[in-house]
């Protein structure tokens, strides 16, 4: 197991977001950090989950404390994980390779998003295995047919099917940046850049971000506008129960149904036979008007913990958010951002550091109320 080490000029992730705000693109920033519309979701996810409170027994006889979990047969070091992002390296150049390794070494799962900036081949081979695939829904069917021979071929586990992207988010910030693809590189991006010269370098010495895993799918000599018109066109976000049938009959490792934001999409899940569900909406990136996902986690638990393995992101951003959210009924907890933030702090160094602290603060946290096992949080939960 890899040591924990954190960087104690950086010991939260409200550092390292600060850092990371000074060190890349103001429109690489602005994608990571931003939501949809007024972004009153992406507030209201984390701020909701803050609300929670937990109970310690400090007179209580309890013995040495484990983070270790049980998800799909796997025991993990930790119960959280590495939300699926796209475009990582906008970000920060290799910022796929460099968080999937760092998952690895720390035992926790990595998801891979369709369009990151490796490959599914090498994230694969990075994590020997152990990484989570993450589908957009592909409009032509032998585009996801091959999509999940590849995926079964390079041995991943567990597939994450996306449901909560029917539309595109309307995102102000990246309208403005130019980051609706085709991407404008405009005088103020280019000033961006300038101001930005370690993610400069970095950027020119690993090359252009690519969609990694969709290349062999992409027309050689495309232009940056055509590129956009290809995407549009090869992808719908839009799932339905006799789609994921489909993908039920087809993937035989376990399957996970992200997005979920109400007991009738969960019920559904159940009924179709998928192994999981992420509640989850998007980060806030896709609807201002909807509940925080720890809302959306309250109404489902009572009913569905049991049928099916219940796990939940989006405004996660810390140890102590984590062990609320368990505490909540969620058996597993994905972040983005604050790995994001790391890598964009710290580049190579950033994955180990984020992962250390949230395991650091986790850790802590069930110290602190007295709780072993992570199973037993929910006893520490104040209703």
């Amino acid at each position: 197991m890899t040591e924990l080490k954190i960087n104690p000029r950086y010991p939260d992730i409200d550092f390292l977001r600060a850092k990371a705000k000074k060190r890349i693109p103001r429109f690489a920033f602005d994608y990571l950090d931003g939501g949809c519309n007024s972004e009153v979701n992406l507030r209201r996810n984390t701020a909701e989950i803050r609300d929670i409170q937990l109970k310690p027994y400090y007179l209580r006889q309890y013995g040495k404390v484990s983070t270790e979990t049980t998800l799909f047969g796997k025991t993990y070091s930790a119960p959280f994980g590495i939300s699926p992002i796209g475009l990582q390296g906008l970000m920060w150049p290799r910022a796929s390779e460099i968080l999937a390794k760092a998952a690895f070494d720390h035992n926790i799962p990595y998801i891979l998003s369709t369009v990151a900036t490796a490959s599914l081949e090498t994230i694969s081979e990075i994590t020997e295995g152990n990484a989570w695939f993450q589908l957009y829904h592909p409009v032509e069917d032998t585009l996801r047919d091959d999509l999940l021979r590849r995926a079964a071929a390079a041995e991943y586990p567990v597939l994450v099917i996306l449901s909560d992207v029917p539309t595109f988010g309307y995102r102000a910030k990246e309208i403005k940046n130019g980051l609706a693809i085709p991407p404008r590189m405009t005088l103020s991006n280019m000033l961006q850049i300038l101001g930005a010269p370690n993610w400069a370098i970095q950027t020119l010495l690993a090359g252009q971000p690519e969609f990694k895993t969709l290349k062999p799918y992409i027309p050689k000599g495309m232009s940056l506008r055509h590129l956009g018109l290809f995407m549009n066109k090869t992808f719908n976000g839009r799932l339905n129960e006799e789609k994921i049938k489909i993908l039920r009959d087809k993937w035989k490792g376990k399957l996970v149904l992200k997005g979920v934001a109400s007991e009738e999409d969960t019920e559904k899940a159940v009924a179709l036979g998928l192994d999981g569900i992420i509640v989850s909406n998007h980060g806030g990136r896709q609807l201002d008007a909807g509940q925080s996902t720890i809302k959306s986690l309250e109404d489902i638990v009572p009913k569905y913990r049991g049928k099916i393995k219940i796990m939940m992101d989006s405004g996660i951003r810390t140890g102590p958010d984590i062990a609320s959210t368990l505490a909540s009924g969620a058996e597993f907890a994905f972040l983005g951002r604050s790995f994001m933030y790391g890598v964009a702090a710290l580049g190579k160094q950033g994955g180990n550091h984020t992962i250390s602290i949230l395991k650091k603060q986790f850790q802590q946290v069930m110290e602190q109320v007295c709780c072993e096992r992570v199973e037993e949080l929910p006893n520490h939960l104040i209703p």
